[in-house]
Formats: C-alpha cells, structure tokens, sequence
C-alpha cells in the first residue's frame, strides 16, 4: 500500500518545496502483510486405538465437546481420516506432536498428521 503526502512548497528547499514554490510529493511504502497459511490437523484410523481414547483426545486436545468428538471419531472410523481443526503451522505441529506423544504414552498407535489447507 502506497501513501501519498503531498507538501506544498513555501519558498525554500528546507522547507518542503524548491526556489519556485513547487509542490512536490513523498510516497511511503507500506508491506502489505499476507495472512499465514492454515493446515488441517487430521487423525488417521487404525484396528487398535480404542474409539472411547479417540474421543478423549479430541476433547482434550482440541476442545470439542463430546457430540462433536463422537461424530469426528466416528467419521475416523468409517472413511479411514477425519479433521480435528485448522490451524497456523505453529499450532498445528505442536498439536500433531501432543496428540502422537499422548497416545504413544498410553500405548496407542493413534497417527495424527497436518496438511496444507
């Protein structure tokens, strides 16, 4: 974004204008800032973490209320992945990296993965 200021000469050059009393005129360049990329944060299904943990790292981490985390995990469990939220990269990774080290922990092998939206 450009921003022009425009000054109007009053006799001198230190003055904002030449000798004649020209009217010259300062541009400032702004950046214009792009908002950040967004990822999807997604459980992937697997034979072996149970549906009931599923849903308590759904509520856990990711803050939804039971219904919805039911209705996630469900989705999981029929078409193989499901979407817990989208976030900035930042907060993705760290969910990702909480949701595998939970599960790990408790001996799941629950896989939770992120991609670009």
């Amino acid at each position: 974004m450009t921003k022009l200021i425009a000054m109007a000469g009053n006799g001198g050059p230190d003055r904002g204008g030449d000798e004649e009393g020209r009217t010259g005129i300062v541009t400032k360049t702004r950046p214009k800032t792009k908002r950040p990329h967004l990822y999807k944060v997604l459980l992937l299904n697997d034979d072996y973490t149970p549906m009931e943990f599923v849903v308590h790292v759904l509520e856990r981490f990711f803050n939804k209320p039971r219904e919805e985390a039911t209705r996630i995990m469900l989705h999981v469990h029929h078409k193989g992945v499901g979407m817990c939220g989208v976030y900035t990269y930042e907060v993705a990774e760290t969910k990702v990296t909480q949701v595998m080290e939970f599960a790990r922990q408790h001996g799941h092998p629950l896989q939770c993965t992120m991609e670009k939206e």
